[in-house]
């Protein structure tokens, strides 16, 4: 008897130390953002491994997107939950920040120990304008997914004017923008659909384990017995580290600061990161306006979720406020680091796995993302904000009465030709312009 084809067989389930492996070697390899991550686990789990169709990782990708938090590690933590149950879930959420942590931290102590090194500085020199790059690419890649209409074109111009005229909040940009885009769903629901912007549900790798027909599993149907013990189980946790934390002033501002951070991170990183400057700059004062600015730099350059920055931003709060004292600094900012990171990412957990069982059972229904169209349309002009703000620091350092960088407006106009025109990988562009930077300097 012939053997079938391989793509009409489904793939046998994989172990939980296949997944293991699998979700440890992407938190190494996961550069280039969230599009970049996002592509990769697309090849790998939808059209490689075959773990998940493309139907069914697309429907848990919109429901990460509506969530605040990295939508990416947040997918991770999905897909590992419905692989493996609870554990599968953290153990993939986990392994692809835990990487990104242990580097920021190696990274973030070489960068104050030896940053008035020279040859230190001139990498920062030519990084620092690419990231302005970075962000404006950011900001016109999403924006022409998003904005498919004249409606969400005013989305993003009136979230620019509120944030940059008005100096709105944040938070408060992201939820009338949620609301204007329900209500707009029941007026003119043409202008609210979702409108793709992560592929084609039609494409067909070949039999999935976990198919568009495939019924949940036990552990994905909704519980309210379970639902109440998650929501107790992450309640205890974040009160047990805040406990620990009281003793030590700097460290409970920052396990308060970012979570509240954590349940306002729409549209990503580059979204939050004006709140993340407010809190961390202006409020507590933990760093300066240009370290914020290096921050981003090193966190473009790591693996992970870019929301990582928040593990540089805590580890110079430990650091700059001495928290154990002068003579265990590092300690201070592994400490700093560590409690940013578990504020910031423990409710990406509890809104998977609370949530992830509720959605299982839903499919494309427009109250369901017509918030999340007129919130990513607004975080479009939020972002082209930050850029500008970015901008300002980097081509003016000392303000418009200081002198204006040419060096680094050469180097952000030729990072943004390269990726809009040339489509240039980000690390290939951030890393020419570190040597274009070490070069300037040294010559």
């Amino acid at each position: 008897m012939p053997t079938p084809p391989p793509t009409t067989l489904a793939p046998a389930h994989p172990s939980f130390w296949e997944a293991f492996r699998y979700w440890l070697k992407l938190g190494c390899i996961s550069f280039g953002g969230p599009a970049g991550q996002i592509a990769v686990m697309h090849q790998e789990l939808v059209e490689k491994r075959r773990w998940i169709s493309e139907r069914r990782f697309l429907h848990a990708l919109n429901y990460c997107m509506v969530l605040p938090g990295p939508e990416v590690q947040q997918l991770t933590i999905y897909i590992g939950w419905l692989l493996h149950r609870t554990w599968g879930g953290i153990v993939a959420g986990t392994l692809f920040v835990l990487p990104s942590l242990l580097l920021l931290v190696l990274l973030t102590w070489v960068y104050l120990s030896f940053g008035h090194v020279a040859w230190v500085q001139g990498i920062f020199a030519g990084i620092k304008p690419a990231v302005v790059a970075i962000v404006l690419f950011s900001a016109w890649r999403i924006g022409v997914r998003a904005l498919k209409n004249r409606v969400l074109w005013a989305f993003a111009a009136a979230s620019f004017i509120a944030i940059f005229v008005f100096d709105l909040p944040f938070p408060a940009i992201v939820l009338a923008a949620g609301i204007l885009g329900y209500l707009g769903s029941r007026v003119a629901p043409d202008k609210f659909k979702a409108g793709g912007g992560h592929g084609s549900n039609d494409k067909h790798y070949g039999a999935a384990l976990i198919d568009d027909d495939t019924p949940p599993p036990a552990h994905a149907r909704f519980s309210p017995t379970r639902l109440m013990l998650l929501l107790s189980a992450g309640l205890a946790l974040w009160a047990g580290a805040m406990v620990l934390l009281l003793g030590t002033p700097v460290l409970k501002d920052m396990g308060l600061f970012f979570s509240k951070a954590a349940l306002v991170t729409f549209g990503g990183a580059y979204a939050v990161l004006p709140y993340v400057y407010q809190g961390g700059v202006e409020t507590y004062g933990w760093l300066t306006a240009p370290q914020m600015i290096d921050g981003l730099a090193l966190g473009e350059t790591t693996p992970g979720p870019l929301i990582m920055v928040v593990a540089f931003v805590g580890f110079i709060g430990g650091w700059s406020k001495e928290v154990f004292g002068p003579e265990a600094l590092l300690l201070a900012g592994a400490a700093g680091a560590t409690a940013a990171t578990f504020f910031t990412f423990l409710p990406s957990y509890l809104f998977i796995l609370a949530g992830a069982p509720l959605v299982e059972a839903t499919h494309g229904d427009l109250k369901f993302t017509a918030p999340l169209t007129g919130i990513t349309a607004a975080v479009v002009g939020v972002i082209f904000n930050l850029a500008l703000f970015f901008g300002y620091h980097v081509l003016w350092p000392q303000g418009f009465s200081g002198g204006f960088q040419w060096f680094a407006a050469v180097v952000s106009i030729t990072a943004f030709l390269a990726l809009w025109k040339y489509q240039q990988d980000i690390m290939r562009v951030i890393g020419a312009c570190a040597l274009a930077g070490l070069v300037q300097t040294l010559v």
